[in-house]
């Protein structure tokens, strides 16, 4: 087991690196889109539907696929490593089912915050930054928790676009020492780690949120 151990940790990170980059992505492409689908302005709200339905209503592996293999292709011309489409198409397709997370969120701050922040003259970013956003993360958590545990599921699919991940090294040592057992166990062992930390993060933030709010008299 000790000679399989640091191919596998090899391949962690990679999907370690992929998960919080993919994150990061989800996150700021479901503020965005939720905002979107809140906007007063219509083009902007099909724009943002359009793409919630398109990457919610397809595969992410297609998606991937066409993020790799199609784009590079005419006319687009668009070619990117595995290691940035890994990113982006992880981060769009989650991000697409975070938006409608995020736009309940927001939807469920009180409209006596609204009234308040309105009353002490904020600006509407300030407003949004201040009072609107760490509430609605604070509801947004455990759902969010939910998507940032099946992105890291969903980085598995990556091996597929030739990125050496960890679900890429398990079955390239399988296939070279066929100890499967083994190699898919402590797999599996990995992957509920990497998950649990998710978990424990999140917990941590909304804790922190959570104090906030009460500091803040919210």
């Amino acid at each position: 087991m000790g000679e399989l151990l640091p191919l596998l940790l090899e391949g962690a990170w990679i999907t370690v690196q992929v998960t919080v980059f993919g994150s990061l992505l989800a996150v700021a492409a479901a503020i965005i889109a939720a905002l979107g689908r809140l906007s007063p302005w219509p083009a902007v709200r099909w724009v943002s539907i359009a793409y919630i339905e398109l990457f919610r209503g397809t595969s992410l592996l297609v998606q991937l696929f066409w993020l790799y293999f199609v784009l590079p292709l005419p006319p687009f011309n668009l070619e990117m490593s595995a290691y940035s489409v890994a990113i982006i198409g992880l981060g769009l397709h989650i991000g697409a089912y975070g938006a409608e997370v995020m736009r309940g969120a927001i939807g469920s701050v009180p409209k006596g915050q609204y009234e308040a922040s309105l009353a002490l003259n904020m600006s509407p970013f300030t407003r949004f930054r201040r009072i609107i956003l760490p509430q609605a993360l604070l509801c947004a958590i455990p759902p969010g928790t939910n998507l940032l545990i099946e992105l890291l599921k969903n980085t598995s699919l990556v091996s597929l676009i030739t990125l050496s991940d960890l679900t890429f090294r398990a079955r390239q040592l399988d296939q070279a020492t066929f100890e499967t057992m083994k190699i898919f166990l402590l797999t599996l062992v990995l992957y509920f780690v990497m998950a649990q930390v998710i978990v424990f993060l999140m917990r941590r933030l909304e804790r922190w949120l959570g104090h906030g709010r009460i500091r803040g008299g919210l």
